[in-house]
């Protein structure tokens, strides 16, 4: 059996920058463990699979060890295929997934994710992130499954050193840092051992967090984000109260077949 495979450089409008992720149509489910095996043996942050519903696309994300809830730069990647390589007509695409509804829609050279918000809230820290990073951090706030941590400036996030085995045990899918920007309105990077990606490249489902709460801080509602990962990745955000826009651009790097 072969299993049509493609590789998306994602929030990025160059190869070998962004962040890379792997997409594979199917015409039915196949088992979970042979998706989470595909996962693995892809060795990226994420592969996507969808499969069509009618007029929709039912969509699912696995890292090298788990399934999520959630992935932005898989989903921007599938959008990506759906419409450069599978002749999608239309201009906006609806995806069902764990998470509820999102969409993608074409603008200009964009794609625009549309996802449900994932506010948080002050959090004592575990004892193990406490002593996690090589700069304390000033703030500290969990959402549904991540934590985030505010820091003081743009320089202590491009320095930051991560203890992966005190991530690991913290208890959360992951662990968001951000501070201000310097020509960004905020700055991040993403750190996700417990699903097997000690730093991810740039993570569009981080920004469901990341966008209300700078939003709430600098009294705005459109902002524009860099993560600073050693690929990195830029990203435009627009908070709409109870959903978030993130946009950005993604390439194809390659397109081939999985023997099964």
């Amino acid at each position: 059996m072969k299993q049509k495979i493609y590789q998306v450089d994602a929030f990025t409008d160059k190869l070998f920058a962004g962040n890379p992720a792997a997409v594979c149509p199917l015409e039915k489910w196949p088992e979970r463990a042979t998706m989470q095996k595909i996962a693995l043996e892809n060795n990226l942050s994420e592969t996507a699979f969808f499969v069509k519903e009618k007029e929709e696309f039912r969509i699912r994300w696995f890292t090298p060890k788990a399934e999520v809830d959630l992935c932005g730069h898989a989903t921007l990647a599938s959008a990506h295929i759906l419409f450069n390589h599978l002749n999608y007509p239309k201009e906006k695409l609806h995806f069902q997934s764990k998470s509820g509804l999102l969409t993608v829609k074409k603008e200009g050279r964009s794609l625009i994710l549309n996802f449900p918000t994932d506010p948080c809230k002050k959090a004592e820290l575990p004892e193990s992130l406490i002593t996690a990073f090589n700069f304390q951090p000033k703030e500290s706030f969990k959402g549904k499954t991540d934590y985030l941590l505010l820091f003081e400036s743009q320089k202590q996030i491009e320095q930051l050193q991560a203890d992966f085995f005190k991530l690991l045990n913290a208890g959360a899918r992951g662990i968001i840092v951000t501070a201000p920007g310097k020509d960004v309105d905020f700055v991040s990077r993403f750190f996700a051992p417990a699903v097997g990606v000690n730093e991810d490249p740039v993570t569009g489902s981080a920004h469901t967090t990341l966008t209300p709460f700078w939003a709430q801080r600098l009294h705005k509602t459109s902002l524009t984000a860099r993560q600073l990962s050693e690929r990195g990745g830029y990203l435009v955000c627009n908070y709409l109260e109870n959903r978030v826009e993130i946009g950005g651009q993604a390439v194809t790097y390659l397109t081939g077949e999985i023997e099964l």
